[in-house]
């Protein structure tokens, strides 16, 4: 799908309903790729069939079911490990709050949103959201596990809703009725983004 300058190339990758990413500058053909998930080989296929030069593989989080796949797909092309410190440590690039990664003259930004785990990551290319599992259509993730903090994830999805409302979603997982959704209809459909305040949310994703 084309976003302003660049192609956001949404994958199905695995038996838990996960999705990859390939983002690429179509005409300087460089490329990030996100979350390989236990089906790398599906991702390295869009790569080359793009003729990408793939600079980073970018983690959303630490969870098996994202980062399965990262060494089959950094071994095949070269790119550098991304990933905030809290979820992968080690990676190449320890990535935080703030930090851009340019495709191109195209940026690419970073934003930390814990809850689901402490180092939870959505990207932010112009006009779009890659929400790991932070954000899905109609739901969230969830915030019982090991690491979770659910007041946490209530401040990161509030922060999430306040972007424009055309701003495309691309979730971690095809957990929703339809792959890719927009930040207005996620105000409108998702129960966790309509709760009036923390204690609600807390009742709904909790209870």
């Amino acid at each position: 799908m084309k976003v302003g300058e660049l192609e956001i190339v949404q994958i199905a990758a695995g038996e838990m309903a996960n999705f990859a990413y390939l983002i690429h500058h179509p005409a300087s053909r460089l490329g990030l790729a996100v979350d390989p998930s236990f089906e790398p080989q599906r991702l390295l296929d869009e790569i080359r069939r793009r003729q990408v030069a793939l600079r980073w593989l970018v983690n959303t989080h630490g969870h098996r079911d994202h980062v399965a796949g990262n060494q089959v797909v950094l071994q095949a092309t070269g790119a550098l490990l991304a990933a905030h410190p809290l979820a992968v440590p080690g990676a190449d690039v320890a990535l935080e709050e703030g930090m851009v990664l340019h495709l191109d003259e195209v940026p690419v930004t970073v934003l930390h949103t814990p809850g689901h785990t402490p180092g939870d990551l959505v990207l932010n290319p112009p006009g779009a959201l890659l929400t790991g599992d932070t954000l899905f259509v109609t739901h969230v993730g969830r915030a019982d596990l090991p690491g979770s903090d659910a007041e946490a994830l209530y401040a990161s999805l509030q922060r999430l809703a306040a972007f424009p409302a055309d701003t495309l979603v691309f979730p971690g997982h095809d957990y929703g009725p339809m792959p890719v959704s927009s930040i207005a209809f996620e105000r409108e459909h998702n129960p966790y983004l309509r709760c009036p305040d923390l204690a609600s949310f807390l009742r709904l994703r909790l209870g």
